[in-house]
C-alpha cells in the first residue's frame, strides 16, 4: 500500500485543528498515512496538545505566517508519501476518503488533482462543492457546481473532469510536482489553488471530481465577514491570476473591465453599506499589480 501524506496548516485555530486531527485519526485507521501539520506563524505553541491527540504527527513550526500556499508548500517539502492530500484544518473527513482518492490517481495517470464532494459541516445536507465550471477569463468569474443544493445523493456516483479543484480538500501525486512545481506563494491567500490547477492543465493533466467520498467543511454558508485582508487579497489576486494565466491582450481587456466596472461596483457597495474603510483596500489591491511582476518575492501583507 502506497503512503499518503496528509498536509494541513494551522493558523491560530487550535481547537479546530484538534478536531481535525481526531477526525483523521478515526477515519484513516485502515490507510497507510503520515500526517503533517504546519503551525503557520501562530501566536501560541499548541504542539503538545496536537501530539497528544496524534502522537505520530509530523509537526512543523514556521516563525512567520507564510499564507495558505506557503504553509502547504512547507508541509509538502517534508512529505514522504506517494500521494499528497491537502486538507484545510477546518475539515473533517469520511472513512473512505483516502482510499477513494488514491485509487483515482492510481488507476488514472492522466488525472493530476482530484477533489471530493464538500458539504457544510454545520448543515451537512447542503453542498458546498461538486466541481467548478470553466473560468471566463475576460471577467475572471466561474461557478460552483452543486453549490447550495440540498444533498440528496445526486453526486454520489458522479465522477469526471472539472475546471478546478477545491483548496479545502485535494489530492495529487508527489512525483507530478517535480515537473509542475508547488503552489505559487505570491498569492498568499485566495486564488492559489486555481492557479495551481492551471499549471496542472498546462502540463497535460486533468482536474477531477469524485462524489463517492465526502469532506465536511466548517466554513460558513454565508458569504462571510468583509475585512481589509479579504478585500485586499481578493482584489489583488483576481488580477494576478489573469496576469499569470492569460495572454497580454486578454489581460488588458480584463483589466479594463475589472477596474472600470467590477471595482467601481464594489466601491459603491462598500460606500452604501457604510464600509468606507474597505474602499482603500480595493485601490491597494489594484495598484499592487501595477508595481509587482508575476513572480514577485514580496509575499507578505502589511497594514
Amino acid at each position: 500500500m502506497k503512503l499518503t501524506s496528509i498536509v494541513s496548516v494551522n493558523y491560530n485555530q487550535p481547537e479546530v485543528t484538534l478536531a481535525f486531527l481526531e477526525s483523521v485519526k478515526i477515519n484513516s485507521k485502515n490507510d497507510h498515512v503520515e500526517v503533517i501539520l504546519v503551525d503557520n506563524g501562530c501566536k501560541e505553541d499548541h504542539s503538545a496538545s496536537f501530539l497528544a491527540v496524534y502522537p505520530e504527527l509530523v509537526y512543523i513550526s514556521s516563525s512567520k505566517n507564510l499564507g495558505f500556499a506557503g504553509g502547504n508548500n512547507l508541509g509538502i517539502k517534508a512529505a514522504k508519501g506517494d500521494f499528497l492530500l491537502l486538507l484545510n484544518n477546518d475539515t473533517e473527513i469520511s472513512g473512505n476518503l483516502i482510499a477513494t482518492l488514491s485509487n483515482v490517481l492510481e488507476n488514472n495517470p492522466g488525472i493530476g488533482i482530484v477533489s471530493p464532494l464538500l458539504l457544510f459541516y454545520d448543515q451537512p445536507d447542503i453542498i458546498q462543492y461538486a466541481g467548478f465550471t470553466e473560468m471566463n477569463y475576460l471577467t475572471c468569474r466561474n461557478s460552483g457546481v452543486g453549490s447550495m443544493e440540498v444533498n440528496r445523493g445526486q453526486y454520489d456516483h458522479v465522477e469526471g473532469e472539472t475546471a478546478f479543484c477545491h483548496g479545502a480538500a485535494m489530492m495529487c501525486r508527489a512525483e507530478d510536482l517535480r515537473v509542475i512545481g508547488l503552489m505559487e506563494e505570491q498569492f498568499f491567500l485566495y486564488y492559489e489553488e486555481f492557479d495551481w490547477c492551471e499549471k496542472f492543465k498546462r502540463s497535460g493533466k486533468k482536474i477531477w471530481f469524485n462524489g463517492s467520498t465526502k469532506v465536511y467543511h466548517k466554513e460558513s454558508m454565508s458569504v462571510g465577514k468583509e475585512s481589509m485582508i479579504k478585500t485586499y487579497f481578493m482584489t489583488r489576486n483576481r488580477m494576478l491570476f489573469i496576469r499569470r494565466n492569460t495572454g497580454y491582450l486578454n489581460t488588458i481587456a480584463f483589466s479594463c473591465y475589472f477596474i472600470l466596472f467590477a471595482c467601481t461596483k464594489q466601491i459603491y457597495i462598500y460606500w452604501k453599506k457604510g464600509r468606507k474603510d474597505l474602499i482603500k483596500w480595493v485601490f491597494k489591491g489594484v495598484f499592487w499589480n501595477f508595481s509587482h511582476s508575476t513572480n514577485s518575492k514580496n509575499l507578505g501583507f502589511k497594514i
